[in-house]
């Protein structure tokens, strides 16, 4: 019954591991899972930012 009860200290160590992964760790991995995702929000972001910065460009010329 002493047995079942008992955490194995290989699992604490896993489980810590884990708490241990920081923000950007997890950001990243989670990139890598959603590649097209991520790739498709950069390049919105790119592209509405240039055509931000040559809309004000042009009215202010």
């Amino acid at each position: 019954m002493t047995n079942s009860s008992k955490i194995e200290p290989e699992n604490i160590d896993n489980s810590q591991e884990k708490g241990k992964d920081s923000y950007v760790k997890l950001a990243m991995r989670n990139m890598v899972k959603k590649r097209g995702t991520s790739l498709k929000h950069f390049f919105l972001t790119t592209f509405g930012l240039l055509v931000f910065l040559v809309g004000i460009s042009y009215l202010t010329r």
